[in-house]
């Protein structure tokens, strides 16, 4: 099993005729995923890879009955294209833009929890599962096997990049990935940590999970909250970066939008002190996530 996608997604992809869309379609089909449609209005009847274009989400869930959409649409009508596809039923949106207003992102986030569905992202570099070879977004580039492979270890990652190193830090280690998720770098994301961490903690092939943190928000201290409430019960490693931003003057933006820290809120010294107060194995360098790793699953063999 994994968390979010799997053999039955029905994928979609909003905004495919797009450069960047399009080479991540080219990189998703030969790896094995399935696409279904593409969406792009005013261009019905082309296709990208062999992927039927429409110019409506709706047409497009006519005739495939998706319940997966990739957004990768301009930030400006990106709101539009979220809840295109909430109002269709769609259950899973990645959302691949960044810097959406938030004013936006407030209203589709508001309409994703009226209709149930689940939001990844904004500005989320994807999700993949190795074991069913699913691939949403960039994630895994062209060239996947380098850094993911199927196995039982869950990672969560506000940085899209490290998704892939965290992933590869598993392989070195001899595990691979469950699922690998890109939660989002914009201030306003539909899925924080903690809800990810929920997944897998009732995913039977996750054994551990590794969460790589960053300065900025309460995301961090809302998972530690949550271990010790006996919400997540399965080992946790987590690496929480840019410790030096606490030097910084506050409000430094430092990676991407949410990445600021205000008073004492979102340091990373506090976030490392709640996770290890909950029972997370924190690790001081990223070099020793590899370590613990093995650690803590031959703990709980």
């Amino acid at each position: 099993m994994a968390i979010l996608v799997d053999k039955d997604s029905r994928i979609a992809i909003q905004g495919i005729t797009g450069r960047e869309a399009s080479m991540v379609t080219k990189h998703a089909l030969a790896y094995g995923t399935k696409i279904l449609a593409g969406v792009t209005p005013g261009k019905e009847g082309q296709n990208v890879e062999g992927v039927p274009v429409y110019d409506t989400l709706k047409s497009a869930c006519k005739n495939h009955a998706v319940n997966t959409a990739v957004v990768y649409v301009p930030p400006a009508f990106a709101c539009d294209a979220v809840l295109e596809a909430i109002g269709n039923g769609i259950k899973l949106v990645l959302i691949i833009t960044e810097r959406i207003p938030r004013r936006d992102a407030a209203k589709f986030l508001c309409a994703a929890k009226q209709a149930n569905a689940t939001i990844i992202g904004p500005n989320s570099v994807g999700i993949l599962n190795p074991g069913d070879r699913i691939k949403l977004g960039a994630i895994g580039g062209d060239n996947v096997e380098r850094c993911f492979v199927p196995g039982s270890v869950g990672v969560i990652s506000r940085s899209g990049g490290m998704t892939a190193e965290c992933s590869w830090m598993a392989k070195q280690a001899g595990y691979g990935v469950s699922t690998s998720v890109s939660s989002g770098g914009d201030p306003l994301i539909g899925s924080p940590p903690k809800d990810i961490l929920s997944l897998f903690e009732n995913d039977p092939k996750t054994k551990a999970v590794i969460l790589w943190g960053e300065p900025g928000t309460r995301y961090e201290e809302d998972v530690a909250d949550f271990i010790m409430q006996g919400g997540y019960t399965k080992p946790l490693i987590a690496y929480i970066a840019g410790r030096f931003v606490e030097n910084m003057p506050e409000g430094t933006v430092f990676g991407h939008a949410a990445s600021i820290i205000e008073g004492a809120g979102g340091r990373p010294s506090i976030k490392m002190q709640r996770l290890k107060a909950a029972g997370a194995h924190v690790a001081e360098n990223f070099n020793d996530i590899g370590d613990m790793l093995k650690f803590v699953l031959a703990e709980a063999v």
